[in-house]
């Protein structure tokens, strides 16, 4: 079968290589799923580079979520061969694939609402955003959510969500083709860093009262921008670090401001509250299914083109997300 292997850390465009290597098999308790779409996440790009923070051993296959049919159940797994699921595969063997091997446990149904690359889409970004708005944010209906990256694969997640919840959106891009996606996402309001100040803009939209809760995938000077508008009890939400640069918080602005800085890495659910995971999962499909949310894919790129779209995932030139369809 046909897999992408990097065999040394470098950018995606330069160390992914398509190869022809074995097919897998499925051991107890696992499945054998052919791949039908594949989402990007930016993490992938950094599993490349070797700055994420698991480091596989050399050489691996990129690719954290997809969605796929069971072809084949190893002993104990009970999932029946035909059942279209998503799931996660662990590096090093990872989603970029025709087909692979993943823990039986782990797996989820597919919504029906949705095809395959939406399918594949739900998963990560959404149980993100999910758990960051309602299980540390508590977002409430009528308060001001303020998204960074608002037309990108985390970001248009979260405006869904956030929308569905009943919040005011204001979301935060950069250009006019990403403004325009962001305000077919469902913002109230649209912020094109580019041209604006994102403070002064988010102020102005607000009365002066500011957003209640933030949600950044960002960092760097999106977060420098957001305490500066955030209203009186009000909660960042620290998902990611795109820009490269990692915030220091002054601790004693959020003394004398009387905000909230939460930090959300969601994977940690996984080991901690696996109930949770699931239990967000049937809200989501619930959501779809209702059509409140539907993830944004902009791109289907062929198996041949993954090296390229993770490239552009990676250098934030994409816009919602971009899946890999083997």
């Amino acid at each position: 079968m046909k897999a992408w292997r990097v065999h040394e850390n470098g950018e995606p465009r330069e160390v992914m290589r398509l190869e022809e290597v074995p097919d897998p098999e499925p051991g107890p308790g696992e499945l054998l799923v052919a791949v039908r779409a594949a989402n990007i996440n930016f993490p992938d790009a950094l599993l490349c580079r070797g700055h994420y923070q698991v480091r596989p051993p050399l050489p691996f296959t990129p690719g954290v979520e997809l969605c796929g049919e069971v072809l084949r159940a190893g002993e104990g797994a009970g999932v029946a061969p035909g059942t279209r699921v998503m799931a996660q595969p662990g590096v090093p063997d990872g989603a970029f694939a025709e087909r692979v091997v993943v823990p039986a446990a782990g797996v989820l149904p597919a919504p029906a609402a949705l095809d395959d690359a939406e399918a594949a889409a739900l998963h990560i970004g959404y149980q993100t955003g999910w758990f960051g708005l309602h299980r540390r944010a508590r977002l409430q209906a009528g308060e001001t959510l303020l998204v960074h990256a608002a037309a990108g694969g985390v970001g248009s997640a979260a405006v869904q969500l956030g929308k569905a919840a009943g919040a005011r959106v204001i979301g935060v891009t950069g250009g006019a083709a990403k403004a325009e996606a962001a305000r077919e996402l469902g913002c109230d309001v649209v912020v094109d860093r580019t041209v604006q100040d994102i403070a002064e803009a988010v102020k102005e939209a607000t009365g002066g009262r500011g957003a209640d809760v933030v949600y950044d995938p960002v960092g760097g000077e999106a977060y420098a921008k957001s305490v500066k508008c955030i209203a009186f009890e009000g909660r960042i939400v620290i998902v990611g670090f795109a820009s490269g640069t990692i915030p220091k918080p002054g601790l004693n602005h959020a003394l004398v401001k009387n905000y909230s800085v939460l930090g959300l890495h969601w994977g940690l659910y996984n080991t901690h509250d696996p109930a949770a995971v699931r239990a967000c999962h049937e809200e989501l499909a619930r959501l779809a299914g209702e059509g409140a949310v539907r993830p944004l894919v902009s791109e289907r790129v062929p198996m041949e083109g993954a090296a390229d779209a993770v490239q552009r995932v990676a250098d934030g030139t994409t816009t919602g997300r971009v899946v890999v369809t083997p």
